[in-house]
């Protein structure tokens, strides 16, 4: 997906929720709806005020393709914050009325179509008649609005059930829910008041314990082989130093294995559509070579591991010797570590998969979530400009790429995995705009990503900034990107 097409989905997406919202007040006027997280192509939400069934679903589908049929206008207008505020809480969006409270300005952007008035941030189309291709399925408890695929050309895509990916994201709900820390309103009331410090250490906490019971559940399967794969910026790499650790622990003697190396001599990497050398597709690799090293290694034999210069696109003369003993676990970090054809020689009993994901727990407020894809993103920018000297408006330009190979190698693989670790943290936002705003403010109107960049800026202003980062631990995942991570040499 390019940028053009990223934000135009996005327009869609927000107006298709709004014709959704409409649809709900017109038929059940006393439900309120929480936009979650995608699914797919779609976007699960849940319902309170009503039990949902089948024939419910049905019928609000219904009532949106009347509305669509209708043409109704989408109209924009200014308010004050107190316009604002006696609107939403007389909603009883009293979610809405907290995260305005924090927005630095008094004007607002509102959009009314059919009576209904919401706050989103970012554009909308102009008529209800402009979206004409959704489909709303029941998935119990609640439902998803399935759209269009990246082009917004012809039907909704199919329902995909993920249901490794869904029991993620609702132990990231309930650990949001246990912290009380579920909106951006939430995360500034405890930074207004003072307690963002002990805030932290839970935080970080939770996923210390979350990684012990990974390493736990390795030890116990008897697995040989740990593949850790995942998106960009997820924090893959971090993730797998602290496993190794808990592994240690475990009385293992985690030793890791570069999927990089593997890299064939750049003349002989299969060409992408751009005629550049695709070094994201599982081709690039010298596959029969690293199974082969594998079962050496497996077999108490010792193997000599390549070493692959980025430099000169070449591997060189000569690799590194190698041998494991029976406590030793290979940890393995690369994308195609939950592709099946990568390690096809390896019994399935010896190997163990992990998914590693930002799956973010918080919403701007109910009818506004925070995508995944934004945090990385905003994790990305910061971990180039800090150890690369890379500006915002670079990132941007590979970012599409990026998401693009994460698209086609990764997230069809997803379900594949032994086990999803989610390495969002709920006070993350609140750091990384210290160091992201004002690299996305120095973006121009003449820049091709001006569109993305005000849309982050929009997104961040509704956060405090966290003025603890001491309080950060130096083995955080956010260390990665915001550096000061005692896993790196910086």
């Amino acid at each position: 997906m390019n940028g053009r097409n990223e934000e135009e989905r996005r327009i869609y997406e927000r107006s298709a929720r709004m014709i959704l919202l409409l649809a709900m007040r017109e038929l059940y006027p006393g439900a309120k709806v929480r936009f979650e997280h995608s699914i797919g192509q779609g976007i699960y939400m849940n319902v309170t005020g009503v039990s949902l069934t089948a024939s419910m679903v049905r019928r609000i589908e219904a009532r949106m393709r009347e509305i669509v049929r209708r043409n109704l206008p989408v109209e924009k207008s200014r308010w004050t914050r107190e316009q604002a505020v006696a609107y939403f809480r007389a909603q009883g969006q009293e979610d809405t009325v907290r995260l305005l409270a924090y927005r630095p300005f008094e004007h607002f952007d509102v959009y009314t179509c059919g009576g209904l008035s919401e706050y989103f941030y970012g554009a909308m189309v102009a008529t209800t008649g402009e979206v004409g291709q959704f489909a709303l399925r029941f998935y119990y408890p609640g439902m998803v609005l399935l759209l269009p695929g990246d082009d917004l050309q012809g039907p909704p895509a199919p329902f995909a059930e993920r249901p490794q990916l869904m029991r993620a994201y609702a132990e990231a709900n309930e650990c949001a829910r246990i912290l009380q820390c579920e909106t951006a309103a939430d995360l500034n009331d405890i930074i207004a008041r003072g307690d963002i410090r002990s805030f932290i250490r839970v935080n970080e906490a939770m996923q210390e314990r979350a990684i012990a019971q990974i390493a736990d559940r390795i030890v116990a399967r008897g697995a040989r082989i740990v593949f850790v794969a995942g998106p960009s910026s997820s924090g893959k790499t971090t993730f797998a130093n602290r496993l190794s650790v808990q592994l240690c622990v475990c009385g293992k003697r985690p030793v890791a294995i570069s999927l990089d190396n593997y890299y064939l001599n750049r003349e002989s990497v299969p060409r992408g559509e751009d005629g550049k050398p695709d070094l994201e597709c599982l081709e690039s690799l010298d596959v029969p070579l690293f199974n082969e090293q594998l079962v050496e290694l497996l077999a108490g034999r010792e193997a000599e591991m390549p070493l692959y210069s980025f430099k000169t696109g070449m591997r060189k003369e000569r690799g590194v010797r190698l041998s494991v003993g029976r406590d030793d676990i290979l940890i393995v970090e690369g994308i195609h570590g939950l592709n099946d054809a990568l390690s096809a020689d390896i019994p399935s009993e010896l190997k163990f998969r992990v998914y590693v994901s930002a799956l973010t727990q918080l919403n701007l407020d109910c009818h506004n979530r925070i995508r995944t894809t934004d945090v990385r993103l905003l994790r990305r920018m910061v971990r180039d400009h800090q150890f690369r000297a890379t500006q915002a408006i670079e990132t941007m330009q590979m970012w599409d790429a990026v998401r693009a190979g994460e698209e086609k190698y990764i997230f069809p693989f997803q379900e594949r995995a032994d086990v999803m670790f989610n390495s969002s943290l709920l006070y993350e936002i609140a750091v990384l705009k210290k160091y992201a705003y004002p690299m996305l403010k120095s973006i121009g109107r003449d820049s091709p990503y001006y569109v993305r960049s005000r849309r982050l800026v929009k997104f961040l202003n509704y956060f405090l900034e966290c003025e603890r980062e001491d309080e950060i631990p130096t083995t955080s995942i956010l260390r990665e990107f915001i550096g000061g991570c005692m896993f790196y040499v910086e």
